[in-house]
């Protein structure tokens, strides 16, 4: 049996310290971008492996949100579903819908549930006012 052994790296420990300061949800690029203007020299398709690296390995999340990939780490290891404010990228981690109302949606068109994702997307209470 192989056994299969993560290296780590400053590049990737950057990465994910500077997902890690972001509370909303941002694109590679965004990251990116932070990670030069602190004076790291990450190239961007290092930041887009890394981030899906993470988000493979289940320790991001990852949406999409006009075009765009966006990833973020969350801070609860349950299942869990997001708030998410269009205008500012605000986000609220929110409890999944009970499984039985995913199956009796999905039964009333003639589906079975394998998985689910429920992101739920609008504008944030600040955002509202303007």
């Amino acid at each position: 049996m192989v056994e299969h052994i993560e290296r780590q790296t400053k590049q990737k420990d950057a990465i994910r310290a500077a997902l890690a300061d972001c509370e909303e949800f941002i694109s590679a690029q965004d990251l990116h971008r932070r990670l030069e203007d602190e004076g790291s020299r990450i190239g961007l398709a290092t930041v887009y492996r890394q981030l899906n690296a993470l988000a493979d390995a289940g320790a991001a999340d990852t949406i999409r949100l006009d075009g765009q990939q966006l990833f973020r780490l969350c801070g609860d290891d349950g299942h869990h579903h997001h708030l998410v404010c269009k205008r500012c990228g605000k986000t609220v981690e929110i409890d999944p819908p009970s499984e039985s109302w995913l199956r009796k949606v999905a039964e009333g068109h003639g589906f079975t549930v394998e998985s689910h994702t429920l992101e739920v997307f609008g504008l944030c209470p600040d955002c509202q006012k303007h």
